[in-house]
């Protein structure tokens, strides 16, 4: 397996040389030359398969440079119910990604994959623990250390650093908006005291944090002389292992081969639907790929007009689904390279109209004509769509859902079709979103026991203006190399 730069760059790399590296050399993202294909016999000899094992199957087709055993003992390192254990009573933590009907609307079954059973709370947990692994084991092989500059907008940042801390070989250096971030989010970060991890609070937005992590990126000096890698959604490796629990949530709504399932995925950064996108690419029978957004809507706006219109860090909106409060996402370059039928020069053009216009128009072009054959569609979510859709929920159904979720749930209900299962992709549990939580329902949500308190903890990180050579000053000092 090979891999290629959405942008041209055209020498082959393996999955073991883009693992550590996050950005193509030209600022691309890197792809397969080809998608993998699963066939139907394959998908129903992986039904009864635990989720480690189903994901050394999915991962193996992408990673032949690892031997198969070395993988398979990571997978299952990786997916226990030990790791994965803050399921509600009631799931299945055996799935490690629980599916629960929530019930049947439109002529069909309304359901929500358990994604945030992992140690922050978060469906990041579900890629990131892998990724932490995958790390250790590929620097300890190539006798290397690896620092890692990441942006967040609330959940990676806590994912990353819990996956990282304390391995060998690894410092993080994670970046968040100033003050945009939920309590619990916020402390979930800055209350680690693991001398591997540093927390710096930029000055804007997620945009602006996501911007300093390609600067440095694209500074290859500096990135090759402080060894910089990445665990946003940019490295592959994050992305790859997100594509598993599509298969698992495909089988765990569906009783035999060729059935139609559609997924709504609460998108920001288009990470997470990107993946699924990569699984509908490899022949899972994946119906509708419904790209819920909150008033950040850029994505949205695409879906349903064709123009991609990227919002300053003035025009975007601090949310109560804060994860998702984004305006440029990185993934999406990963779709209109597919889109465009892999043409990378027109790839390049398009995004040098973003960073010189602010957006491109694909509308009314024969590109465009085509994005109904990738199954996408979308939607958009107020605060107040959040708070009606979480009372509903939980009136309707007795369960409380988070406000991200929330923007799934809502959007996805615009999209039923009689006969084809919706899953929801769950994002995070509620106790990450208390204020928002209690606006809605009048009363504080559960949180696991463990987290009791953790607003309260003492908090370690530095506040930056957003400037890449103030950041870089800052990991040289930190690192000494």
């Amino acid at each position: 397996m090979n891999y290629q730069s959405t942008r041209g760059h055209d020498v082959p790399q393996s999955f073991s040389e883009i693992l550590l590296g996050g950005l193509a050399p030209d600022g691309g993202l890197y792809l397969p030359k080809q998608y993998p294909q699963i066939t139907a016999e394959e998908l129903e000899a992986w039904r009864k398969l635990p989720y480690a094992d189903l994901a050394f199957e999915v991962l193996s087709r992408f990673c032949d440079d690892i031997p198969a055993e070395d993988l398979r003992a990571l997978t299952r390192k990786t997916y226990t119910a030990d790791v994965y254990c803050n399921a509600r009573a009631g799931d299945n933590t055996a799935d490690i990604t629980p599916l629960r009907t929530l019930g049947e609307e439109g002529g069909t079954k309304l359901q929500l994959l358990g994604l945030s059973n992992g140690p922050t709370l978060a469906f990041k947990d579900m890629a990131m623990q892998l990724l932490g692994n995958l790390f250790e084991y590929a620097l300890k092989r190539a006798g290397l250390k690896l620092n890692i500059l990441g942006a967040t907008s609330g959940d990676t940042g806590s994912a990353a650093e819990y996956a990282m801390r304390g391995k060998e070989g690894i410092r993080v250096f994670m970046l968040s908006p100033h003050r945009k971030m939920s309590a619990f989010q916020t402390a979930q970060m800055f209350s680690l005291q693991d001398p591997n991890i540093f927390n710096i609070a930029i000055e804007g937005v997620f945009d602006d944090a996501q911007d300093i992590v390609k600067a440095v990126s694209n500074d290859h000096a500096f990135k090759a002389r402080q060894r910089i890698g990445t665990v946003n959604s940019i490295n592959w490796a994050r992305v790859v292992a997100q594509v598993v629990y599509y298969f698992k949530g495909w089988l765990l709504a569906t009783s035999g081969p060729g059935q139609k399932v559609s997924f709504c995925v609460p998108s920001g950064n288009f990470g997470n639907v990107c993946a699924g996108h990569i699984a509908r690419m490899m022949g899972l029978p994946i119906d509708k790929l419904v790209v819920a957004t909150n008033e950040n809507d850029v994505l949205d706006e695409f879906f349903r007009t064709g123009t991609y219109r990227v919002r300053t860090s003035a025009q975007t909106y601090h949310t109560s689904s804060p994860s998702m409060d984004i305006s440029k996402a990185s993934n999406f370059e990963r779709f209109v390279f597919d889109l465009l039928g892999q043409d990378a020069d027109k790839l390049v053009a398009l995004f040098s109209d973003v960073d010189t216009k602010g957006g491109f128009d694909l509308a009314g072009t024969p590109e465009f004509a085509r994005i109904g054959q990738f199954g996408f569609v979308s939607g958009r979510s107020s605060h107040q769509d959040r708070l009606a859709t979480i009372r509903d929920v939980n009136q309707r159904y007795g369960v409380t859902i988070d406000t991200h979720t929330a923007d799934g749930v809502k959007v996805a209900r615009e999209y039923l079709q009689p006969g084809v299962p919706m899953v929801v992709l769950e994002t995070a549990l509620p106790a990450k979103f208390a204020d928002t939580i209690h606006e809605a329902l009048g009363h504080e949500p559960e949180r696991p026991a463990a987290f009791d308190g953790i607003e309260k903890l003492p908090q370690r990180f530095e506040v930056m203006p957003a400037d890449a050579d103030s950041v870089k000053a800052y990991i040289a000092q930190h690192t000494g190399l």
